[in-house]
């Protein structure tokens, strides 16, 4: 079974994405990132996994905070794991059997003024990780590194499985050997996604809340499909839910 994950987001009016097609020079995702008034800034990242999914939280951590313009700090949960509902100026990141749906790991962020992001969470689907295929510390690793990854505004730099690995978890592979920690591109490319402050910040006490807090597990909840398929392998979900936001969910298949 080739690794599956989706990345989600809820936006403000906000109803396309860029991605990347290959390792480029910007892979930020839709422009998304938290807003700030100084650099570096610390995201704190709550713990709301089991003792099997630590290591691969902290070394995530550790791995990020390399980067000159944000530190993240491991904090206790303030969550469910299994709703996994996110939490205004943080990060929640959670672990639980959320069924045999066809992904590995999703990371969602609410986003306010079409692109500053306000909450994220990431779920990590112990349906799969406890199978013997992706019970490894290599793909705790990948999953666990790209999907806070995403929460960051961060896209992937490669989504061809088959392609050599460029030495990220920011990069779609069938061998996470190689691909377990970010890569100096990941570095860089933060560094342009975080190069502008802001006004007002986003992070942490200072945040508003804004958005939905929690995706569903299952294409019933994601809405219209808007572009691509299952054949294509890639997909891209619209839920409208009124008063000028939506809920944008972006599929990598299988």
């Amino acid at each position: 079974m080739r690794t599956r994950m989706l990345a989600t987001v809820t936006a403000a009016a906000l109803l396309t994405l860029a991605f990347p097609s290959a390792a480029q020079a910007n892979h930020s995702w839709g422009g998304y990132h938290w807003a700030r008034t100084a650099n570096p800034f610390t995201l704190q990242l709550g713990d709301n996994v089991g003792s099997q999914w630590d290591s691969a939280l902290r070394g995530a951590s550790t791995d990020w905070s390399k980067s000159t313009v944000l530190d993240t700090t491991v904090v206790a949960g303030s969550t469910n794991p299994r709703n996994c509902k996110a939490v205004t100026g943080r990060v929640e990141v959670c672990n639980s059997t959320y069924g045999n749906n066809g992904w590995l790991g999703i990371a969602g962020i609410s986003i306010t003024g079409g692109t500053h992001i306000t909450k994220g969470y990431v779920k990590l689907n112990d349906t799969y990780f406890n199978t013997p295929q992706y019970n490894t510390a290599a793909w705790r690793n990948l999953v666990t590194c790209q999907e806070v990854g995403h929460t960051f505004g961060l896209d992937h730099q490669d989504e061809n499985f088959n392609n050599a690995n460029l030495g990220t978890c920011m990069d779609y592979t069938n061998d996470p050997s190689t691909n377990q920690h970010p890569n100096q591109h990941d570095y860089d490319e933060l560094v342009i996604i975080y190069s502008q402050l802001d006004s007002t910040s986003t992070v942490g006490a200072a945040a508003a809340a804004s958005g939905p807090s929690a995706a569903g597990d299952s294409p019933a909840s994601w809405g219209q499909l808007v572009r691509g398929s299952r054949a294509h392998g890639h997909s891209i979900y619209v839920r409208d839910l009124g008063r000028g936001e939506a809920f944008v969910t972006f599929v990598t298949w299988a």
